[in-house]
């Protein structure tokens, strides 16, 4: 988004078992890739994103707002990076911390430098040569991150000006990457502040994909003002989809000073289409955009409107999003749990359980369990057995298994030790087939 206004703008792997067979994430040797114009993630499966914008480095000290992305049903987040030009500098340990939290919460991480923003435009705008001279200087920080991370050059790299070198710049710049050693994919940003109304990354993008040496690059658009109509939104989309070239929508909102684009029409097209999107922003707009926020001063239990509409409204986050099979495992065969002489702890001891249907629809629904422990406890588990033949497709702020009509979760790093009278939630996506009862609870703690 044009910052100038606002802060807006293989399948080699570990899976470790525990006895209630946590799985944790996968260790894998390749990373993403584009196959047939789609994002496979490291163990070939389609991944699809469906997150939001986090303005990480202009609020640096609010990490906790990765743990809480997740729980609001994300799988992937755009991070605000900065090389120094327009904002401070984030430094390889400070990169490292934020892939770090992505991996904690199950998320993908997009990382981007936003002192691109507008470049030829905006006079205090980084050119992309500079984004990737940072890039290639904390190269540390993403190495053997290939599985959970995907780098985005620069935020919208051109404003109104100069653009037309977008296409043989954005080469140069993925030429640099690829021989400096990095084989992540790489998500390349539209010009004209990211919306493209020119139609040049459109027009260059066969051009651009075929130059890169490893074929691995993500196109991204952003949907704000020029996006009004539903035939506009289709219509560009549907371009990139037709000739098998991978697009996501890296940024876009439900208003903006510049028009006001369609969201519904971008979120339908979006899960129509299959591909990616990430709303804009989390928390902290200013300068006229704070409607921008998707929650209240960083506070995930205080959405605002917009971030209703994204996280659960129709085609939102809750009801599309899936974990990334790198965390889960999916598309492997899971190993026999190693047997233990640990007891099972005694059921219903130290905590209580409450399941609460947020949200349903034909075939789907939204769920949240809330866990409240009646002493001090360390961890807990909550076992459920469902009646009416549904099933957990997949969850945030727990590790979540299921065995036929069983389901167990149990607490993650951030959420197990409660106090007494202490209460945590967490949620997840499921199927059903016309009944979708509520089932009874047994939580035990540890």
């Amino acid at each position: 988004m044009r910052t100038r206004l606002a802060l807006a703008a293989s399948a080699a792997f570990t899976l470790l078992l525990s006895l209630l067979l946590v799985v944790q994430p996968a260790s894998a040797d390749t990373g993403f890739q584009i196959e047939n114009g789609r994002l496979v993630d490291a163990n070939g499966n389609d991944f699809v994103m469906r997150g939001v914008n986090h303005p990480h480095s202009w609020y640096p000290g609010e990490t906790e707002s990765f743990a809480e992305i997740s729980s609001l049903g994300a799988n992937a987040v755009r991070v605000v990076l900065s090389n120094g030009v327009q904002y401070e500098r984030n430094s390889a340990d400070d990169v490292a911390n934020v892939i770090s939290e992505c991996k904690e919460n199950r998320l993908i991480c997009v990382l981007e430098v936003h002192d691109t923003t507008g470049y030829g435009e905006e006079s205090a705008a980084s050119s992309l040569a500079e984004a990737v001279d940072y890039w290639i200087d904390i190269q540390s920080a993403l190495e053997g991150e290939e599985a959970y991370t995907i780098l985005n050059i620069g935020n919208e790299p051109y404003g109104n000006e100069g653009y037309e070198s977008w296409a043989a710049d954005t080469s140069d710049a993925v030429d640099r990457l690829r021989d400096a050693g990095y084989e992540h994919t790489i998500m390349v940003d539209a010009p004209n502040w990211g919306q493209d109304w020119t139609n040049t990354m459109r027009d260059n993008a066969a051009q651009v994909f075929e130059s890169d040496p490893d074929r691995n690059l993500l196109f991204d658009i952003h949907m704000y003002g020029v996006y009004e109509e539903a035939s506009t939104i289709r219509d560009y989309l549907g371009h990139f989809v037709d000739n098998g070239l991978p697009i996501a929508v890296g940024e876009f909102g439900h208003d903006h000073s510049d028009g006001n684009p369609d969201e519904d029409a971008i979120l339908a097209a979006a899960e129509e289409y299959g591909l990616g999107y990430m709303g804009w922003s989390y928390s902290g707009n200013s300068g006229g955009v704070e409607y921008l926020d998707l929650t209240n001063d960083f506070d995930p239990n205080s959405l605002t409107s917009w971030g209703e509409r994204l996280f659960n409204g129709e085609n939102g986050i809750v009801a599309t999003a899936e974990t990334a099979s790198v965390y889960d495992g999916s598309g492997e065969p899971s190993p026999e749990p190693t047997p233990t002489d640990e007891p099972t702890p005694e059921p219903g001891e130290g905590c209580t359980a409450d399941y609460t249907v947020q949200n349903e629809w034909a075939n789907g629904f939204v769920a949240e369990v809330s866990v409240t422990a009646e002493e001090d406890i360390e961890g807990w588990e909550v076992s459920w057995t469902y009646d009416d033949g549904q099933s957990v497709t997949n969850a945030w702020n727990a590790e979540v298994s299921s065995n036929g009509s069983q389901v167990t979760a149990s607490d993650v790093s951030h959420n197990g030790g409660l106090a007494a009278g202490q209460s945590t939630a967490f949620g997840f996506q499921g199927t059903h087939s016309g009944s979708n009862s509520v089932p009874d609870l047994t939580c035990s703690a540890r």
